[in-house]
This record gives structure tokens, sequence and C-alpha cells, in this order.
């Protein structure tokens, strides 16, 4: 019985630290070649699961709905790229962060103006609606072992286009010295826009695939930014890998976590103290995985492209 409670809050991390992998993998390449720190990318995973919604309560069809919400999402991101984010390239980073804040603000009140304040709710899809046997005994949703399934399929494109193609050569070489690729003849500006494109495409994904997981509201992003964050500082800022990496063990400690500690201090404490005692260090245990990461390694578990 404990064996497959373990083993379904396991899987219930590994899909949740996935979900954070789509984030963070487009936020770290942005943080890391553009030196943009970008508190809007939230924002990018709420639009691309109200686009999602909205289309599956007027069609029926989750996938449709996932066919607009990526090149939705990607097309909002280049364009607030190309209409804000483009000039703080050269500004610090308190600028950045002032300017990201209010575009925050920005995409709530306009959600709000556009959807209404009201939550919206997505069905999980009928292909993927059932169950399948890990283990005999064992069932786990489908459409969770499909999450983690296309986790895993980015996790493998993102590394391929990285490390083996010229646009990869290109994005490595402008986060090391961008003015110097930019006098080889490099078009550094639409690399950028091209770069957080895609970093908006994955955050419209993570937010579709979330979807039918959780309540599609205004704000829902910002608490995935936060988690995103710590997942970057702990796998290494601009590192593809560092991003899965830190996204599974954040996913994991904090599932684990949060079924496990109050159990485990109900040995030696009395329940009620046990429940609150477990629950507070469970909802801290990421941060102290972060503060411990960077005491031993500053740059991260895995740093960029090291």
């Amino acid at each position: 019985m404990y064996f497959l409670l373990f083993l379904q809050q396991f899987l219930n991390g590994l899909q949740a630290g996935v979900m954070l992998f789509l984030m963070a993998a487009g936020l770290t390449l942005v943080f890391g070649i553009m030196d943009l720190i970008n508190l809007a990318h939230g924002s990018l995973f709420m639009v691309g699961a109200y686009l999602c919604a909205t289309v599956f309560q007027q069609t029926g069809s989750f996938f449709l709905g996932l066919a607009v919400a990526l090149p939705g999402t990607a097309l909002v991101g280049i364009a607030v790229e190309i209409i804000t984010l483009r000039t703080l390239y050269t500004r610090d980073h308190l600028d950045q962060v002032l300017a990201t804040f209010g575009l925050i603000l920005f995409f709530n009140e306009l959600t709000k103006i556009v959807w209404g304040p009201r939550a919206l709710f997505l069905d999980v899809p009928e292909l993927l609606s059932g169950t399948v046997e890990i283990i005999p005994g064992a069932p786990y949703p489908t459409f969770r072992l499909a999450i983690i399934g296309v986790g895993i399929l980015v996790a493998i494109f993102l590394y391929l286009t990285v490390t083996r193609t010229r646009v990869g050569m290109l994005i490595r070489a402008s986060a090391t010295n961008r003015e110097m690729v930019g006098a080889l003849g490099v078009n550094v500006k639409l690399l950028y826009t091209l770069v957080f494109g895609l970093g908006a495409l994955l955050a419209g994904l993570a937010g579709a695939m979330a979807g039918p997981l959780i309540a599609v509201e205004v704000g829902m992003g910002e608490d995935v930014l936060i988690l995103t964050f710590v997942v970057i500082v702990i796998g290494g800022i601009g590192s593809i890998r560092g991003a899965l990496v830190g996204a599974i063990l954040v996913g994991l400690i904090d599932n684990l976590g949060r079924a496990f500690l109050p159990a485990l201090f109900k040995v030696f404490l009395d329940p009620a103290t046990a429940d609150g005692v477990g629950s507070s260090l469970a909802s801290m245990a990421i941060y102290i995985l972060m503060a411990l990461v960077l005491a031993w390694k500053p740059r991260g578990l895995v740093p960029a492209y090291g």
C-alpha cells in the first residue's frame, strides 16, 4: 500500500517537474542569452491556458485548442518583445523587473476585459481521459503520463537544437558575446525575437497542458513563475539540462514532502503538531534546497553549456 502511494506521488512529482521544465526552459534561455529578467513569463503561461480553454469551449476539442494556443502565445510573446522588451536589453535589471512587473498588471487587466473575472475550466481530452496500470493495482491518469511524455520530447528537442544545430551555435555564442556575433553579420535582434518567441511558445504549451488540471483564471501564472525562478537558480541560468534537472528535483521534493513529511513527524510528535510542522517544512523544502545549492554550487547544478 505504501509503495503504491509512493509511486503515485513520485509520478505526480515527475509530472509537476516536467510542467515546470516547460516554463523554465524558455525563461532560462531568455535570461541566459538576453540577460533579461522577464517577470511577465507567467503571463504567457496564462495566455496559453486562456486561448486553449476558449477554443475548447467553442469546439469541444482540446487538441484544436492546443494547436491555436501554441502559435497564438508565440505571437503574443514576439509582439511583447518587439514593442516593449527590445528597449530593455541595455538597461539594468531593476528597470527590467519594473517594466515586466508592469506587463503582469497589463496582462491581468486585459484578461479581465477580454474573458471576464470568472475562471474557465478545461476537461481532460477524451482520448487521454482513462488510466494506465503502471504496475498491477496501480492505475495512473493517462493525461498526466502524456504531460510527462511531452516534456521529455521537448527536452530532447531543445537539447539537440541548442547543441547540434547552427541556430543553437548562434544562441550559445550570443550568450557569451553578443557584440562579436553581431559584428560577424548575424541579425542579433531577429535571433533574440525568435528565442523569445520559442520561450513564449513553451510557456503557452505549459499553460494549455495545465488547463485540465487547474482552474484557468487571472493571475494563474504568478505562483508558477516563483517556482520557475527557483528551478532556474537550482539548475543553472541559461542551461537547458539544468532546467530539466532543477524542475524534476523541485517537483519531486515538493510533492513527496507534502505527501509524506506530516506522516513522518507523527512518529515522534502528536498528530496536530506533526501536521503543522510537516506541512510548514514541506512548503519550505524547495527553498531550503535552493539555499543549499547556492552555497555549494553558486552557478547551479548544471551551469550553462557546461
